[in-house]
């Protein structure tokens, strides 16, 4: 029986996903509030992007221009 470590899902702070965006942290914010990308929140109540739905988003948004 082999076990393969799975690592661990890449979380995003809402500066770091602002700065893949080139937007306003604040803006982050108000679309994970409308349902356009969504969170988790840390046991401090602070807000974390998975890496993944970041970079599908940043792609969908790419094709689109």
């Amino acid at each position: 029986m082999t076990e393969t470590a799975q690592e661990p899902e890449k979380l995003l702070t809402p500066s770091e996903v602002a700065a893949i965006f080139r937007v306003d942290p604040k803006t982050v914010t108000r679309w994970a509030k409308v349902g356009k990308l969504s969170s988790i929140r840390t046991l401090g109540g602070h807000r974390r992007f998975r890496e993944a739905e970041v970079q599908a988003l940043l792609a969908a948004a790419q094709e689109g221009r």
